[in-house]
């Protein structure tokens, strides 16, 4: 169970949007590269050398932003005719590149580490990586948990809250990322046997 699970309710939120941008001319592949474009922008910028606490908190609120995003660019594929195979493309490839982007800002954050970040990122990649080979063995796409990218997107915007708001980070939370890990590779291996069960 993860927080995908949620995720048919907040389409349904955002259907009128999406048809409103349908008859705009928007495509779903300009959402989706709006979408990876943003991620990179706020990502870098919570990068630069002695980035300002309070800055962490556009990562919660831009996370809000992409979820509607990812959640339209969806939307205007399958509902409105939109579907095509550079969309496929975009579509993953923006998701890791997004995530990547997002989570990075937290290894110039103590007592978060480098390294430990670096194992999060790549984890998240081969999870995602592990979820979209569903279709090549003849399954879905898989998007099994416990810690998918609605997950992992919770836990960075409440570490982004919580540094934004300028509270002190308490020396054992050095081992969220470890932690996160462990998880990414239960999730990886929950992938895997479910798109071969599925298969």
């Amino acid at each position: 169970m993860t927080l995908y699970a949620l995720k048919p309710r907040f389409q349904s939120l955002l259907r009128p949007l999406a048809a409103a941008m349908a008859e705009r001319g928007v495509t779903a592949n300009q959402v989706t590269v709006a979408a990876m474009a943003g991620s990179l922008a706020v990502g870098g910028l919570l990068c630069l050398p002695q980035c300002p606490r309070i800055v962490f908190l556009a990562l919660p609120l831009w996370l809000l932003v992409r979820l509607a995003l990812n959640a339209v660019d969806g939307m205007l594929a399958r509902e409105f005719g939109q579907q095509s195979r550079l969309g496929g493309y975009l579509n993953e490839l923006g998701d890791v590149v997004s995530d990547a982007a997002l989570v990075l800002p937290f290894a110039f954050v103590a007592p978060f580490s480098l390294p430990a970040v670096l194992a999060v990122i790549f984890l998240a990649l081969l999870s995602e990586y592990a979820g979209a080979l569903g279709p090549l063995t003849g399954a879905a796409r898989r998007y099994d948990g416990p810690l998918g990218k609605s997950d992992r997107a919770a836990i960075a915007g409440a570490l982004a809250l919580w540094i934004g708001l300028g509270l002190s980070l308490p020396s054992w939370i050095a081992w969220l990322m470890p932690a996160m890990a462990v998880l990414l590779v239960v999730t990886i291996v929950n992938r895997i046997r479910g798109g071969l069960r599925d298969a």
